[in-house]
């Protein structure tokens, strides 16, 4: 489905985007996985490694201007232009009243699930005008298109990616360049543990009941799983997905429904 693509997956090292680049990998594209160099990034090497999947890893602070400029250059140099771009890296940012927000806190989420996904994808449309082609898939947040109590920059940051999305479909739709949002609800990661955990704490509950009420807030009364959010990245990178663009797309599970108890 996506032999000879060049697929670039930030945050690709665990949680969902392990499962988009194992997706991706599956379909046949070669990957370049960006995450912090650590452990976790090691870890998915290896178990990308014993896939068979061609790809290159690269370890770096997608917080930090130069280096991102510097990941595009040298994607471009070791496996070609980009054909997919998934912006999946983010951070759960702080969890408190907005009164209360740190501006340093509020900076820094912003900057990274809202300012890498810009400059990355500015780094690799040129070259995606210039063959007339391409997938740009940015991961936002089904907070992006509802109020979020105590996550103030989280959800600034993820209303204004789909803000970004849908205006960059606008201006690379004449160059045959689709660009999406994705809206996931709760997802089974440690990210979501670690949201429910900060806001138990906030608001003086425990654990458990406050991850019941994550899911009692959906219309399945489940979480989603990250395979299935990797399935919708998947479909948007092939060419099936070639008339949609614009478009920030749920996969919730119904997530704000609150049906029954």
């Amino acid at each position: 489905m996506l032999e000879n693509k060049i697929a670039l997956v930030t945050g690709g090292s665990q949680g969902i985007g392990k499962c988009i680049a194992e997706k991706l990998g599956a379909a046949g594209a070669t990957l370049a996985i960006a995450a912090l160099e650590n452990d976790a990034l090691q870890k998915a090497t290896a178990g990308y490694e014993s896939k068979g999947f061609r790809f290159k890893a690269y370890g770096l602070d997608l917080s930090v201007d130069g280096q991102i400029e510097s990941l595009a250059a040298a994607v471009q140099r070791d496996l070609g232009p980009v054909d997919i771009l998934v912006n999946n890296a983010g951070i759960g940012g702080p969890t408190a009243p907005a009164h209360k927000i740190d501006p340093a806190d509020w900076d820094k989420t912003l900057r990274i699930n809202l300012r890498t996904p810009f400059l990355l994808s500015r780094a690799v449309i040129p070259a995606m005008i210039e063959r007339r082609s391409g997938k740009i898939v940015n991961m936002s947040s089904i907070a992006g298109k509802m109020a979020y109590p105590l996550r103030t920059p989280y959800a600034a940051s993820k209303w204004a990616l789909v803000g970004l999305s849908l205006t960059l479909a606008q201006e690379l739709g004449p160059y045959n360049i689709q660009v999406n949002a994705i809206c996931p609800g709760p997802t089974r990661t440690e990210l979501i543990e670690s949201v429910i955990r900060a806001r138990a704490s906030a608001t003086g509950t425990d654990f458990d009941t406050m991850a019941q009420e994550y899911v009692r807030a959906t219309a399945m009364k489940r979480m989603v799983a990250p395979e299935e959010v990797a399935d919708l990245v998947l479909f948007l990178s092939s060419s099936r997905s070639d008339a949609i663009t614009g478009q920030a797309i749920d996969i919730s599970c119904g997530y704000g429904f609150r049906i029954g108890d």
